[in-house]
């Protein structure tokens, strides 16, 4: 399932977990084994989650890293489908006749 303009997951890592915690950047930075400039370039979207990023979340908040891939696979989606023009890209299907012979 699509959503519309799915937010970045960085921004969902500062609304649903630093936010409510009351978590400084530079502690969760630490917390996680990653620089404070890693951490800000996602959160602010320059970066996405990769899959090391997805396992340190996890383990940190408890949640899986599948959680945190699907949130950056889905607004990559959305934002690759918005630019990308696939009008000449040439379908490649089998006739149903061709199946029946």
């Amino acid at each position: 399932m699509t959503m519309f303009n799915p937010p970045h997951p960085g921004e969902i890592l500062k609304e649903l977990y630093i936010s409510p915690l009351g978590l400084k950047q530079k502690d969760l930075a630490e917390g996680l084994g990653v620089t404070k400039k890693a951490l800000s370039e996602l959160l602010n979207a320059h970066t996405g989650v990769s899959t090391v990023m997805a396992i340190r979340l996890s383990e940190a908040f408890d949640t899986s890293p599948e959680v945190w891939l699907n949130l950056q696979q889905q607004y990559d989606l959305y934002q690759v489908r918005a630019k990308l023009d696939v009008s000449h890209i040439y379908h490649y299907r089998e006739e149903k006749n061709n199946l029946m012979a």
